[in-house]
């Protein structure tokens, strides 16, 4: 079959821009190395999924390019999200500065969108290996451990390298400098500080948390 696109991770921003290209038409096809889709997502929240911030504005990200973040949150607000959610009759609630969290389980957002993947007739490839990606006369070609596959156009949306517990790596890092992207080296971020069970050192002042003042 000819896809118009190839998606590789089947992650929260995998699967959304599938769902999106795919309800406007394309023939998209989502590649991932696991055996099912949004492993981070199931495990976000406590298994419950703080699947959005409403105080999510453009001044609280960082980043080099700051007019992305602007453009990005103006084009798709979390209210949208919200909506999206709503419609799936997903109860959730509201907790510490603006979190929103399901009620239930983080498997219903999963679901959630997976059945708007379904909406815009997106393929899927799981448990699909990545053992070389390259392009030749306008053409991606994704050579997997289930089959090799080619399209015009190539979204990379791997994640980070944050838990590898779950199969995440450098993979985009990678396949980015291959191709001649300019890479900002990444640092790491919201990293826990562990102590021996035997240092008494702080222990009180254990899971205390406070707001970032920029």
């Amino acid at each position: 079959m000819q896809h118009d696109a190839i998606i590789l991770g089947a992650g929260g921003a995998g699967l959304f821009c599938a769902l999106t290209a795919g309800q406007m038409g394309a023939r998209v096809l989502v590649i991932d190395h696991n055996q099912e889709p949004g492993k981070k997502i199931l495990i976000s929240g406590g298994g419950r999924c703080n699947f959005t911030n409403i105080g999510a504005v453009p001044d609280r990200y960082l980043s080099e390019n700051k007019h992305f973040a602007r453009s990005a949150l103006s084009r798709y607000t979390p209210a949208d999200f919200v909506d999206l959610v709503r419609r799936y009759n997903i109860a959730f609630h509201e907790k510490t500065l603006g979190q929103l969290f399901c009620d239930g389980s983080a498997k219903q957002i999963v679901a959630m969108l997976m059945d708007e993947c379904a909406a815009g007739r997106v393929d899927f490839a799981f448990g699909a290996a990545i053992s070389d990606v390259s392009h030749a006369d306008g053409r991606f070609t994704v050579t997997t451990s289930a089959g090799i596959y080619s399209s015009p156009n190539l979204v990379i949306a791997t994640g980070g390298p944050a838990i590898p517990k779950l199969g995440a790596t450098g993979f985009a890092y990678q396949l980015g400098k291959q191709f001649g992207l300019k890479i900002i080296p990444p640092r790491p971020a919201l990293v826990p500080f562990t102590l021996p069970q035997t240092e008494n050192l702080f222990r009180e002042l254990a899971g205390v948390a406070a707001e970032v003042v920029a």
